[in-house]
């Protein structure tokens, strides 16, 4: 499509506005309790440079991919196949791209509502009153899971106020509120670490982390090490339904697009690097095993705070630097699912904003219900509940196959063509993309993520089945 018909096209007003609202889609919760627990359990600093091998041999090729196809399109994944390639049916695949965008939002913008219910009890005091134990903790997050109520409520909040930025657009609404939120939320980041450096269990809890262990490293199978950092690589930059495309779409000619991904993934690796300074030493600071996935941050976290002078601020402060992640994310996927129906329907954005809004509401409340009323529902057996069944569409099958998709799309003479990515990719200053590597994309990175996919079937029926 000629430029002449994308003069309308709304752009961001700087590069920097292009880079924290781009890195705020990639940057979430993942990064702050995922990675650091990943990182202690692997090896330290070991897995740390594993993780980044991977970063630049995956996450920095999708990425650069799909702003490339956002960047020539000037389309969301919603029109951005039929403008590039017309007359071909890879438009079809846009359809599973999608469904990917709302099967995150129904169970993503639940664990926003989550951070801002801790939030809200944090800084009111109803963590401090008394000490808490691990388990006093833990079962106060199981009453949270127990009330559909409180869980409903917190995610209309929630989602109406990333849908409100939304419907301002991207100048006026995305881009005016998200550049301050994620200042406030580097600014919080760094206040919080500077402070956990300072606990008496800062040198343990850092060794822990960033300390090379041969031994813990060694404890894992290679290929599950390998493959734990590869998946965090993958999933920290959330590539494959065309949440980091759409902000391509809006993006100037300035600046080469290797660049930007180089950027963006640093920026993400930062906050996740810096995360693990702030949970591992308030940790052992207070004689308490690191806890895994939603253990370490709303009952193991929970009870450190609890312990803590001052509980209420730092515990506050840590939630909301935790919120302010959530909503980051969710703005930024939020922007995506409108900027599709826009590109699709031809409708208004507040309509578009309307209707999605209710719509990833409905999508929201049964992984809600699945905790209390709809509990009997087990979609693996076992333990299992909506929750997993959600999570297991998106993240072992949408993403991996969409980043498929977008590999092929962008490498092979049957798609846009490699010669295609080049050129649009290394528009504008900066470090660019090589002719060199075409052979990489074409074979290598494909393997890569359907070792990925296969490693996500393995791992399900591992858990539940075997």
């Amino acid at each position: 499509m000629s430029d002449k018909l994308n003069l309308d096209r709304e752009k961001f007003s700087s590069r920097l506005g292009f880079l924290l609202i781009t890195a705020g889609c990639a940057i979430g919760l993942g990064n702050v309790w995922r990675f650091p627990y990943i990182t202690g359990q692997y090896g330290g600093s070991l897995f740390v440079i594993v993780y980044i091998l991977f970063l630049l041999l995956l996450g920095i090729p999708l990425v650069t991919i799909e702003l490339s196809v956002g960047r020539a399109s000037r389309k969301s994944v919603g029109y951005s196949f039929e403008t590039l390639t017309p007359n071909t049916k890879w438009y079809y695949s846009k359809y599973f791209m999608i469904l990917g965008n709302y099967v995150l939002m129904g169970f993503y913008s639940m664990v926003t509502g989550w951070m801002l219910y801790y939030t809200y009890k944090m800084f009111s005091g109803e963590f401090t009153k008394e000490p808490m134990l691990p388990q006093q903790s833990g079962q106060f997050f199981g009453q949270m899971l127990g009330s559909p109520v409180s869980q409903i409520v917190c995610l209309l909040i929630v989602t109406v106020i990333a849908f409100s930025v939304c419907a301002f657009g991207l100048r006026k609404g995305v881009e005016k509120i998200t550049k301050p939120l994620m200042v406030l939320l580097f600014l919080l980041l760094i206040f919080l670490a500077v402070q956990a450096l300072r606990m008496p269990g800062c040198q343990e809890g850092l060794s822990y982390y960033l300390k090379p262990d041969f031994e813990r490293f060694s404890q894992y199978p290679l290929s599950e090490v390998l493959s734990a950092a590869c998946g965090q690589a993958f999933f920290t930059l959330g590539v494959g339904i065309g949440s980091i495309q759409i902000f391509g779409s809006y993006m100037s000619k300035d600046k080469a697009i290797v660049n930007e991904s180089i950027t963006i993934a640093v920026l993400d690796t930062i906050v996740a690097l810096l995360a693990g300074c702030i949970i591992f030493p308030a940790c052992f600071s207070f004689n308490l095993e690191p806890g895994q996935g939603p253990g370490l941050i709303f009952v193991t976290l929970v009870s450190v705070f609890s312990h803590m002078e001052y509980g209420i601020f730092w515990g506050g402060v840590f939630f909301l630097f935790m919120l302010f992640a959530a909503i980051s994310t969710l703005i930024a996927v939020f922007e995506n699912i409108v900027g599709i129906s826009l590109d699709l329907f031809k409708i208004t954005r507040v309509k578009a904003v309307l209707i999605n809004m209710a719509i990833i509401i409905a999508l929201a409340i049964p992984v809600i219900l699945g905790f209390n009323v709809l509990s009997f529902i087990h979609p693996f057996g076992k333990d299992s509940v909506i929750l997993d069944l959600y999570d297991f569409i998106f993240s072992q099958n949408i993403i991996e196959i969409g980043s498929i998709i977008y590999v092929l799309y962008a490498s092979w003479k049957f798609g846009w063509g490699y010669d295609n990515l080049l050129q649009a990719s290394n528009l504008g200053n900066g470090c660019k993309l090589s002719p060199k590597v075409q052979l990489y994309f074409k074979f290598v990175l494909p393997v890569i993520v359907t070792f990925l996919l296969i490693q996500g079937y393995v791992a399900i029926y591992t858990k539940y089945f075997s």
